[in-house]
């Protein structure tokens, strides 16, 4: 399977450090956040991955990852104009992906071995999984209603949550993925929403699920971008 990495957007929300470079950049501890995802993808056996980025710090990317050499991968990009959207920077990867293939958003912060992911999406004969994490806040989020294996329903930022599970920034599709995107309409905000995507697999049942046991931070935010510098700064040091 390829991988691919979605690391476009303003970065609002981190202003004013992202008037100077892309969010995804930014340091998570000793590290630029964008590492992060692309290690993630080397721990399901993935090789090939497509980073799609924008703004004015796109060059920077391949300033600091190139093709991909010094981290055993090789590395593709694609420039998102503008800011549509998760699912408007995921049709730019209609012609890079083959069949089965890894999304995850560049500002997920995983670190431990997430192969059993792969191994359960590579398992499944046809339609999409994605990443559940129990959190204390789910209304910051996208919320699953979980039944058995499967999916009933994904509610974005719910007032009242049906459940503790987040849907994270981890996707796992098929191509149909890219006939779906093309039927959605831009939300209130002006952007193609990636759970109405995923509402169309889970209409037709064909969304399965992992729940994470460890950590897991989407870094989008001052706090969660502390928080995980913070992990990883232990996690390194009870490692040594």
């Amino acid at each position: 399977m390829r991988g691919v990495i979605l690391a476009g957007g303003l970065g609002s929300r981190m202003l004013p450090c992202t008037k100077v470079t892309n969010k995804h950049l930014l340091p998570v501890y000793d590290k630029p956040m964008i590492m992060y995802p692309l290690e993630t993808l080397k721990t399901m056996g993935i090789k090939e991955t497509l980073i799609v980025t924008g703004g004015n710090s796109a060059g920077d990317f391949l300033k600091l990852l190139g093709n991909g050499s010094d981290f055993g991968m090789q590395i593709y990009y694609a420039y998102q104009v503008g800011e549509g959207g998760i699912a408007d920077a995921l049709k730019l990867a209609e012609g890079f992906v083959q069949d089965k293939f890894i999304v995850m958003l560049g500002d997920n912060i995983v670190l431990s071995d997430m192969g059993f992911f792969a191994d359960s999406f590579k398992d499944q004969n046809c339609g999409a999984r994605v990443l559940l994490k129990e959190v204390h806040d789910p209304q910051r989020f996208g919320v699953a209603d979980i039944a058995g294996k499967q999916i009933r329903s994904i509610v974005e930022k719910p007032k009242r949550p049906v459940s503790p599970y987040a849907v994270t920034g981890i996707y796992a599709y098929d191509r149909e993925v890219f006939d779906f995107i093309k039927d959605i309409k831009p939300s209130a905000r002006g952007e193609l929403e990636i759970t109405d995507v995923n509402m169309h697999y889970v209409l037709q049942k064909k969304m399965f699920f992992n729940i994470l046991r460890d950590f897991w931070s989407d870094a989008g935010t001052f706090e969660s971008l502390a928080a995980a510098s913070l992990y990883v700064s232990d996690h390194r040091c009870n490692s040594r």
